[in-house]
């Protein structure tokens, strides 16, 4: 960061507005350590060692240690600015290439804002698409995800954000894989998995209790894995109380729900399955702390923590 003092005066040191820079000061402190590389300060006048004076006692020593300050003109020289910056990103009127079409001490003309945010969404978009996949949710039609268990302890982890509708994330297991089954082993995504013709508790478990999510919504959570086979992540529209539907629904509601225009709910998601080698520590330890559903979410009951097999 390059900071040129040129013009400094004893007007500036206006006591709300050094408040105002030592507040500042407070919050990047607190809450960005460690991310300046170097802070140049270039003309600084005789009135900085009294701003100086005022400012250094609230920045940390190692971010202190960062801070250069030239006085009068010997930035110009060895050890100066060329040290640490190409000529060409050097402002003209400091010795450099760069030619400042700014006035000094006027406004920056708009012809010459930079305009990131269409880039930066861009770029953001196409991240998205390469992590996140989407995922449409219709009434009697889930969307499942089957992610297949190796060893015994494994951490399946999940992040997702619910679009449009409400809808109830559930994670279950079996130790056979729903069909039409995998080509290859890890996970496969594609609508409804499991078989019509399982019944829970005994084709497969509930190895985590059901969480409502609403609209707007971000889920994030993990679960640690106690026995090889097929994990299922489930998620299904949410159906008001006393009209719930169940998690197996039949072909027909299945092929009124594809065929109909109703409702139906939207959500981006992401997980992976992490070795527990990766972790430090137990994994008793990383289950007591993060296992379940995220508590972030404020539709989280209280048995939204606790783990359930059959």
């Amino acid at each position: 960061c390059l900071v040129d003092l040129e013009g400094l005066n004893m007007r500036h040191l206006w006591r709300p507005g050094v408040k105002a820079l030592l507040r500042m000061i407070e919050v990047v402190e607190d809450n960005y350590p460690e991310t300046l590389g170097r802070l140049l300060i270039v003309r600084a006048p005789r009135v900085f060692p009294v701003l100086w004076t005022l400012i250094s006692p609230f920045i940390n020593e190692n971010t202190r240690q960062k801070f250069l300050i030239y006085s009068g003109s010997n930035y110009q020289g060895p050890g100066g600015l060329v040290d640490y910056l190409d000529k060409e990103v050097i402002p003209d009127f400091l010795g450099g290439e760069c030619v400042c079409n700014v006035p000094e001490g006027g406004l920056v003309p708009k012809s010459l804002y930079l305009m990131e945010e269409e880039q930066e969404h861009t770029d953001q978009l196409r991240q998205w698409r390469e992590t996140y996949q989407s995922a449409s949710v219709l009434r009697g039609a889930p969307h499942e995800v089957a992610v297949e268990i190796l060893e015994g302890e494994s951490v399946i982890t999940w992040d997702f954000d619910i679009l449009r509708g409400d809808v109830v994330f559930s994670l279950y297991h079996s130790k056979q894989m729903p069909q039409p089954g995998c080509q290859e082993p890890g996970a496969r995504a594609g609508g409804q998995l499991m078989d019509k013709g399982w019944v829970l508790g005994v084709d497969y478990s509930r190895v985590e209790a059901p969480l409502v999510c609403r609209e707007g919504e971000s889920i994030q959570g993990s679960h640690v894995t106690r026995w090889p086979g097929i994990y299922l992540l489930q998620w299904q529209m949410h159906s008001p109380p006393g009209n719930a539907a169940c998690s197996l629904p039949g072909v027909e509601d299945v092929l009124t729900a594809l065929h109909s225009p109703g409702p139906k709910c939207k959500l981006l998601y992401y997980y992976e399955v992490l070795a527990s080698e990766d972790f430090r520590g137990s994994m008793s330890s990383l289950e007591s702390c993060t296992s379940g559903f995220s508590q972030l979410s404020a539709t989280t009951s209280s048995s939204s923590g606790q783990s359930h097999s059959s």
